[in-house]
């Protein structure tokens, strides 16, 4: 008959911590506010100038664990809030040739390949679906910020992101290259932290 083993109390309650997962995880969930998120973007307007527009609804969730380096980013953007500041142009973007608003109502990024340097994250690679077309699609993140808002006094996290797509490649290829078929689409970020 095999002698017993004994562990130590302290031993044994060290290796059952250690076999347990932590019950403190360092992921921490924002919610996309509308009110200061607005998707703009650019394009060559028959090579005398550039076009902007933006939209005005969006919504979305952020997880971040800066420790672990790990993340994941989900915006939503309703198609048919594009603004550009001249009511014709949008009803023309709003048609078929382009956003085709009335088959496919959202844009969509989702992304959880987030690039972290020192603990701050300067990229994200995802999924861009717009027209009901996936592609993949890269975001460089030239500012981030996380602190204590000043009027909400809620923890907060900025960023502001930055892609260039081909809107070819995404079935919009009315007027191209008159009209430019690049497009730098800037995301601009507030998100406060969920309780």
């Amino acid at each position: 008959m095999a002698p017993s083993l004994r562990l130590p109390a302290s031993l044994l309650a060290l290796l059952c911590m250690a076999a347990t997962p932590s019950a403190r995880s360092e992921e921490e969930h924002y919610r996309i506010d509308p009110a200061h998120t607005f998707p703009t973007f650019e394009v060559s307007h028959v090579g005398f100038s550039f076009h902007r527009g933006r939209f005005n609804r969006s919504q979305g969730h952020i997880t971040l664990d800066q420790a672990a380096g790990t993340g994941r980013i989900d915006v939503s953007i309703e198609a048919d809030s594009i603004d550009t500041g001249d009511e014709t142009l949008e009803k023309v973007l709003r048609g078929s040739s382009f956003l085709d608003v009335a088959r496919h109502p959202q844009i969509r990024f989702t992304g959880d390949r987030i690039h972290f340097q020192d603990g701050i994250p300067k990229g994200v690679d995802g999924e861009l679906t717009l027209r009901g077309v996936t592609r993949s699609v890269g975001l460089a993140i030239n500012h981030f910020h996380c602190g204590l808002h000043p009027l909400t006094r809620k923890q907060t996290c900025g960023a502001n992101a930055v892609t260039i797509v081909q809107r070819s490649e995404f079935g919009m290829t009315h007027l191209v290259p008159m009209v430019g078929d690049e497009v730098r689409i800037e995301i601009q970020i507030e998100a406060p932290r969920e309780e």
